[in-house]
């Protein structure tokens, strides 16, 4: 009886002191049931409150630690699972790929404008690698006939000359080679991640004298169509 009650005593110190019931039951080891009937009439004051929330939150943030550990590994698992799918690459499969970048980026010809030169615009570095790559290795377009813009917000413009710096390394251009920067006038959607110093802008891709090329392009894009069975030949 004198240990039950010194392990109680115990018990509601440690409780007073903000201890949870799992970390009392480490320090005493009776029944969960038992440590609740000693502990059912003890309030805590605002200071010990404070740390069981704080306590709960750090355990809940390491929770999270942990499972977006497993998912970031889980992931680059499945990345170099899947990279590993993707073989040589011929050239027919660029020109492919070169079709199909254009087809969703690209600027096309309509009824109000047929004669749509070709311009291709996208934020992603590697895109636009690849579709330089196809331009001048596939599609035979002397460097000299493509040019290059930047559109940036304002906010942006303590930053131009890194990010001047960040699409000459991209495009593998010179700046000379550059447009004037067109300046945005709309505001930054600020739901967006690639804002602050992960943004760089957009970057457009002209071609000078295209618009035949972009005729051809919309003809190999209605041969892809036909030749998949999206439309009927």
């Amino acid at each position: 009886m004198i240990k039950k009650f010194r392990e109680k005593e115990r018990a509601i110190k440690l409780r007073k002191k903000g201890f949870s019931y799992n970390e009392i039951l480490k320090e005493i080891p009776v029944a969960k049931s038992t440590l609740s009937l000693w502990l059912r009439d003890i309030g805590l004051a605002k200071k010990q409150k404070q740390r069981l929330t704080e306590k709960k939150l750090a355990a809940a943030k390491r929770g999270y630690e942990a499972r977006r550990r497993q998912r970031l590994l889980l992931t680059q698992k499945i990345q170099e699972e899947a990279q590993k799918e993707i073989k040589n690459i011929n050239e027919r499969e660029i020109w492919l790929i070169g079709i199909a970048l254009y087809w969703a980026e690209g600027a096309k010809q309509k009824e109000n404008n047929v004669s749509q030169k070709v311009r291709f615009s996208n934020s992603d570095p590697k895109m636009i690698r690849i579709f330089l790559k196809w331009l001048q290795d596939v599609c035979k377009i002397p460097r000299e006939d493509i040019y290059l813009r930047i559109s940036l917000h304002r906010s942006a413009t303590s930053r131009l000359a890194k990010i001047k710096k960040y699409w000459v390394e991209i495009t593998k251009f010179p700046i000379n080679h550059f447009q004037k920067i067109y300046w945005k006038k709309n505001k930054i959607n600020t739901k967006r991640k690639n804002i602050g110093k992960e943004y760089f802008g957009l970057l457009d891709i002209s071609v000078k004298r295209s618009t035949n090329f972009n005729r051809k392009i919309m003809g190999w894009i209605e041969g892809i169509c036909k030749n998949c069975g999206v439309v009927q030949r």
